[in-house]
């Protein structure tokens, strides 16, 4: 990783780069925080572990730690990331979905030197789990121009490009296709009039019965979810079509909920540049929400929105932090097919020092 820091460090004691090999490790363990960090660094078998394969002779103490975490630049570390990521890729990002959204730390809006809440915008690789990219959004902005600043610094060709109704955008369209991937985009209130062309051509049974359709069903715990999708390419109608770039279909998906006898239905409309059928709709829809899950994983795993750190570039750095180490458990878990939650497999890396070496060598090519 080519780590930028903030100001010049001359390491005589510690390193940068070593207090981030540690802090990683720790996280590749399932360890919350710096303290926790710190307190894992000190035992004898971890000093000698670190020692032994990384070189790493003198362990920051809780205080440096967040001393040398302060001078990395985040942009620089988000570069690596998506370098990184990127390698472990070794076709491309063609044909995969790329599923974009936004996650504010909450803690952070309880504190002072934060005129607002900190809020990262992140490009996830929905079929491999791992996430791609990050960005800050900047304050006084939201997250419309942080994923076009994103996008742009992304080899996304051939890519399938989905968010949420926030990003139907017309601008955000065009992007995408001059980047030369495809968008599929959740249309509701903020784009009025499309959202209202395609409920009425949608909702007429005349109509839809044309359309193609696909079904699927699923259970858990109890809820069944039956997600029925339509799909056309016959446009020639829709008012103002020629003002989103390329775009070549509309559809709707009709979700159906059951549990305990209640039933619940929603409908939700999308646009999308390719031409896509019933199912493949389906399923680059459900593949929306795997960024939604790897923010999950931040906070279930990460304990991310108790994050108390005042520092906001140590706030990003953690942030980042935390997506290799999913990254490296999620390459892991594809590449061993191992069966093992998350949860367990960083268990047994805070349980087994050894054993934290083939998951971190599984985020390499």
């Amino acid at each position: 990783m080519d780590i930028q820091t903030t100001k010049e460090h001359n390491g005589y004691y510690y390193s940068v780069w070593e207090a981030l090999t540690v802090v990683i490790l720790g996280s590749l363990c399932g360890l919350r925080n710096v303290s926790q960090i710190s307190q894992w660094s000190e035992d004898r078998r971890v000093r000698n572990f670190l020692l032994k394969h990384f070189g790493i002779k003198r362990i920051p103490c809780y205080y440096w730690l967040l001393c040398l975490l302060k001078l990395i630049e985040p942009v620089s570390l988000n570069r690596s990331l998506t370098r990184w990521a990127q390698s472990m890729l070794p076709g491309g990002t063609k044909g995969l979905t790329i599923s974009c959204d936004g996650k504010t730390i909450r803690s952070t809006a309880k504190m002072d030197k934060y005129q607002s809440p900190l809020h990262i915008i992140s490009a996830h690789i929905a079929e491999l789990g791992i996430t791609l990219a990050s960005r800050k959004v900047e304050e006084k902005s939201n997250e419309i121009p942080a994923l076009r600043q994103l996008l742009e610094t992304l080899a996304v060709e051939g890519c399938m490009i989905v968010a949420d109704a926030l990003h139907c955008q017309r601008e955000t369209a065009a992007l995408v296709v001059k980047k030369k991937a495809d968008y599929l985009l959740s249309v509701k209130d903020n784009q009025n009039r499309l959202k209202k062309d395609i409920e009425e051509y949608v909702q007429d049974d005349k109509l839809r019965k044309n359309m193609d359709s696909a079904q699927s069903s699923e259970k858990n715990g109890g809820r069944i979810e039956t997600r029925s999708a339509f799909v056309t390419g016959d446009i020639g109608w829709l008012s103002g079509r020629g003002e989103w770039k390329n775009l070549a279909c509309i559809g709707a998906i009709h979700s159906r909920s059951e549990y305990k006898g209640k039933a619940s239905s929603q409908w939700h409309y999308y646009i999308s540049s390719r031409a896509l059928t019933a199912g493949e709709l389906l399923k680059h829809a459900r593949l929306e929400w795997s960024v939604e899950s790897m923010h999950w994983l931040l906070d279930v795993h990460f304990g991310e929105d108790f994050c108390r750190i005042e520092d906001e570039d140590v706030q990003q750095v953690l942030n980042t932090v935390r997506k290799i180490a999913l990254n490296c458990v999620k390459a892991y878990k594809r590449k061993s097919g191992s069966r093992l939650p998350l949860s367990k497999i960083m268990f047994s890396c805070l349980m087994d020092c050894g054993k934290l070496l083939p998951v971190l060598m599984s985020g390499q090519n």
